[in-house]
């Protein structure tokens, strides 16, 4: 599909442009343009200590990154991405002097599901090969799914990183190569899971399959900014209080869990329209709203 086409598909869903005050009718690519800087002209970037409401958790976000908040995260995950509604979307995470719409971004979305303190009893015991061909078939079965929604079908390729649990910070981490419909480039899920003491702190990379190593450079400054607050810290675990999540690492990493419907039964995955933005890599994207100084 060539860019006019996917600019077409797009433009389908907004109003025929017209400048303001002129009458004239503009074109396919200064009506995206508009609706592009529109969009980023309404987020809010935020930087320094950010407190994830629900979920007794901080991120103390450096100033090469910026914060977008659960409601700006919406219009990027599902209005320029065109990703399925998310019920517990606590924002994303950017790298600075990046937008949303450049062709080389990649993103963190934020959630927390408060399911009871995870055993990590079986971490040394998990058959990671097997894991991965059951989320392989749980993923074709939801992919059935997304198709009668709209959606693109989804395919779990593999482990792009296997699953590795550092037992110290109780942080646990992976990746996935993921195909999105006819996409010829594939998109890389990176996977961090913060246990807590009353749930799980969910944060997922997604970006490119080719982007794998930077993402990986990456990676160790976004485990150390997300935080649960001290009462609420894994090691803080009461049993005589607190509540035992139903599951352990294992599925904690399939994903079925934290899938609260049928459509999403393979676990949270994210999807990045890569080709739709080439029209306005080539111009002069507005980025004074991420400008410091």
């Amino acid at each position: 599909m060539n860019i006019k086409h996917l600019l077409f598909s797009l433009l389908i869903l907004m109003p025929l442009g017209v400048a303001a005050g002129t009458g004239t009718e503009l074109s396919e690519e200064q009506q995206y343009t508009a609706w592009a800087n529109g969009i980023l002209d309404s987020l809010n970037p935020l930087t320094g200590e950010i407190k994830l409401p629900g979920a007794a958790a901080v991120l103390n976000v450096p100033d090469d990154f910026y914060y977008l908040s659960p409601a700006d995260a919406d219009k990027i995950l599902v209005d320029v991405w065109g990703n399925p509604p998310q019920e517990n979307n606590l924002g994303m995470l950017f790298p600075a002097g990046m937008t949303p719409f450049d062709m080389g971004s990649w993103a963190v979305t934020i959630e927390y599901e408060e399911d009871g303190y995870v055993s990590v009893q079986d971490a040394d015991n998990i058959d990671y090969a097997d894991l991965l061909e059951q989320m392989q078939d749980d993923t074709a079965d939801a992919s059935k799914e997304r198709v009668n929604q709209g959606y693109e079908e989804v395919e779990l390729i593999g482990w792009a990183s296997a699953p590795f649990y550092d037992a110290q910070s109780h942080k646990l981490h992976w990746a996935k190569e993921i195909r999105f419909g006819n996409e010829t480039v594939n998109t890389l899920n990176y996977n961090i899971r913060v246990l807590g003491r009353k749930g799980v702190l969910v944060l997922n990379f997604i970006a490119q399959i080719d982007q794998k190593q930077l993402i990986e450079s990456e990676l160790d400054t976004v485990l150390a900014l997300a935080e649960f607050e001290p009462q609420a810290k894994y090691e803080n675990f009461d049993p005589q209080v607190d509540q035992m999540a139903a599951y352990g690492l294992g599925a904690l990493v399939a994903g079925k869990v934290l899938a609260k419907t049928g459509f999403l039964a393979m676990g949270l995955i994210f999807f990045k329209k890569f080709g739709i933005f080439l029209i306005v890599a080539a111009g002069a994207l507005i980025k004074k709203i991420f400008q410091r100084g």
